[in-house]
């Protein structure tokens, strides 16, 4: 999986940061940004489950790991962009205030919001990523073989 900014689907990156972000942390930039546009729901927000898969090893075969409850909801603006949203959780109001930001960011309002919603989150997820790397490195154990004198 690649966390870097994807130059041939830029929506398919700012998605990503929209499913992964904090509690609230959405609905709080989009609000401090801007007034919320009006729109009108094309699915309210409503929360299921999902199947979450992973590969054994890593890189090995696909297997069903569980079930992750999610939110989701569709929305179209009323200068028509829709805008979808899929957060991890019951977290209807992050559904909302993330599906706004994927209509948003398809409308000429898209640098403004990068630079005040975009660009926070993936600093916060890059220093978080940071720091949990940091605290798995400060855990690691070099093995390595002394060569024995009776050789």
């Amino acid at each position: 999986m690649k966390d870097a900014f994807d130059e041939n689907n830029p929506r398919k990156t700012w998605m990503s940061l929209l499913a992964k972000a904090p509690e609230g942390r959405v609905v709080a930039l989009l609000d401090a940004a801007m007034t919320r546009p009006e729109f009108t729901w094309l699915r309210p927000p409503e929360i299921g489950s999902t199947m979450v898969r992973a590969h054994a090893g890593g890189t090995g075969s696909p297997f069903n790991l569980g079930e992750m409850t999610v939110t989701r909801c569709a929305l179209t603006l009323v200068t028509g962009e829709v805008g979808h949203a899929y957060i991890q959780g019951r977290r209807k109001a992050d559904a909302e205030a993330s599906a706004l930001v994927d209509a948003l960011m398809q409308t000429r309002a898209s640098e403004a919001l990068r630079r005040s919603v975009l660009d926070p989150l993936a600093d916060e997820q890059n220093t978080a990523k940071a720091a949990r790397a940091a605290k798995a490195a400060a855990t690691k154990v070099d093995f390595f073989t002394m060569v024995r004198g009776e050789d």
